[in-house]
């Protein structure tokens, strides 16, 4: 994505949403590479700090790296990556950590983070005619968008590690525990705050699924 958008051939806001809906279910996905050692979840969770160190440095100027400001920020600004995009890894190392392989709840928290929040700016952008009365600048929409997103994503990954069999319980057991998150995931991220989705999403979604799963 930064050699891409780096060379204009896709717009950096494609290349901000590319980023921020894929990179999860690839991640989550290679997850299913490590084996059971105490240190696996550290070591898969090594590349999103690693990440999330570039992002930090990249924004507060220390280092130099036009291709990734062109594919992370709106406006072509270096001191946007620490802002969402910064939150964007934080939250990545801290449900790796937290939750692993052993809980369902940091995989949905992360789908909904991704294809959730993701999404749903997609949507809101094209078809957001009809606003939010308590956020103006969010629409049902894009709402509708982080709801059906993140449920599908989180719904998917899930099956495959069932089928995997990481997780002994069949999908649709699921299903009514990822309804519900999403939910409330859809209301959290459609109230009027700018560029902490990604922690209050993932936020809502942990304490949803600690109590749901």
């Amino acid at each position: 994505m930064d050699f891409i958008a780096h060379r204009g051939w896709i717009t950096s806001r494609v290349s901000r949403k590319i980023i921020h809906i894929g990179t999860g279910p690839l991640f989550v996905a290679c997850w299913l590479l490590f084996n059971e050692a105490p240190e696996a979840r550290w070591l898969a969770a090594l590349v999103p700090l690693a990440i999330t160190v570039q992002f930090a440095l990249v924004g507060l100027g220390l280092i130099s790296d036009e291709a990734a400001v062109q594919s992370m920020s709106r406006t072509g600004d270096r001191r946007e990556i620490l802002r969402g995009p910064l939150f964007y890894g934080v939250v990545f190392v801290v449900l790796t950590l937290m939750f692993w392989k052993e809980s369902p709840v940091g995989i949905v928290a992360l789908m909904l983070v991704c294809g959730g929040d993701g999404l749903g700016d997609v949507v809101g952008r094209r078809y957001g005619k009809l606003r939010l009365p308590w956020s103006p600048e969010k629409s049902f929409s894009g709402s509708l968008g982080v709801l059906l997103g993140g449920w599908f994503l989180a719904a998917a990954i899930l099956s495959l590690y069932v089928a995997l069999g990481v997780f002994s319980s069949p999908i649709w057991s699921y299903l009514p525990a990822i309804t519900i998150i999403s939910l409330i995931a859809a209301l959290v991220e459609s109230l009027p705050y700018k560029d902490i989705d990604n922690l209050t999403v993932a936020l809502a979604a942990v304490l949803a699924g600690l109590v749901l799963f």
